[in-house]
């Protein structure tokens, strides 16, 4: 891809996404998000009917007479977004590929945080970390983002490792953030990774499949290619055995990303390539 076909396709991204999130997602993220967490901002003398669990006994001892923290609403926000490279991503049936689709969620999310004038970062993960951009503000940072969001690739061809990025998301951000999963989780395990990160930040799994990924079509002898170890084999999509087999593989990734999200207390959206993830995506805000 030259320079100005990217620039071009960076600019089609912006104005589709931009608009969702001024539009329609903006109110929601707001509402879902804003005032989830405290923070401490001041102390002052104690007054009858404060609660006692928040006498600051440093400051207390200091003064011989009782002082409570005072906390307030943490009203600015860091939103990162965990987003899956692999080569599994490359793959999609109908208009889209799974990676067209986690742009353009990805997008969208970023325009949202933006908006509401929160920092946004982005860890991009296939078996290992493949590039981290620090949190920040601001237009020029989020077209950054779109734009790596387009064009980056995986160092080599390889498989997905979740637990890598939850291990990443874990050892670099200390303070809490609003976390979003971007993958097809073809990948596991990851429990552990996702527990210790649902403990201290708001982890949303995004679960991004396409329909060919859960059900082989009937279309006789074909070969295919895993898109993950590059291995090519010739199936016979007539056999019902090999179908159901296919379809067995998928349903046990599946049924696994969503106990392990159940059981961390996280949550979990799942979205197909030729879905409208608008309507996913409100619901989840407005359910919340």
């Amino acid at each position: 891809m030259t320079t100005a076909e990217l620039l071009k396709k960076v600019r089609r991204i912006e104005i589709k996404t931009k608009g969702l999130s001024n539009h329609i997602f903006a109110g929601e993220y707001h509402s879902t998000f804003k005032g989830r967490g405290m923070s401490f901002s001041e102390v002052r003398e104690y007054v009858p009917g404060d609660d006692v669990k928040f006498i600051d006994w440093n400051v207390t001892a200091r003064f011989s007479h009782p002082f409570v923290k005072v906390f307030e609403e943490e009203r600015e926000l860091v939103v990162m977004l965990l987003v899956d490279v692999s080569t599994s991503s490359l793959f999609g049936t109908h208009q889209r590929l799974k990676r067209d689709l986690i742009t353009e969620l990805g997008a969208v999310l970023s325009f949202s945080a933006t908006t509401n004038n929160d920092k946004v970062g982005v860890v991009f993960f296939s078996d290992k970390i493949e590039k981290y951009i620090p949190p920040k503000k601001g237009r020029s940072h989020i077209l950054r983002i779109i734009r790596e969001l387009i064009a980056l690739e995986p160092q080599q061809a390889g498989g997905t490792n979740v637990d890598v990025a939850f291990k990443f998301l874990n050892n670099v951000l200390k303070k809490k953030t609003i976390t979003f999963v971007l993958s097809d989780f073809v990948s596991k395990p990851y429990e552990q990774g996702l527990q210790l990160a649902a403990r201290r930040h708001d982890v949303v799994g995004i679960h991004v499949y396409d329909a060919v990924d859960k059900e082989l079509p009937s279309a006789g002898l074909l070969q295919v290619m895993d898109a993950e170890s590059g291995g090519v084999r010739w199936l016979d999509t007539d056999d019902r055995n090999v179908r159901t087999q296919y379809t067995s593989a998928f349903e046990d990734y599946r049924k696994y990303c969503a106990a392990a999200f159940r059981k961390s207390g996280a949550s979990l959206l799942t979205v197909r390539t030729d879905q409208d993830y608008v309507k996913i995506l409100q619901s989840y805000f407005k359910g919340r």
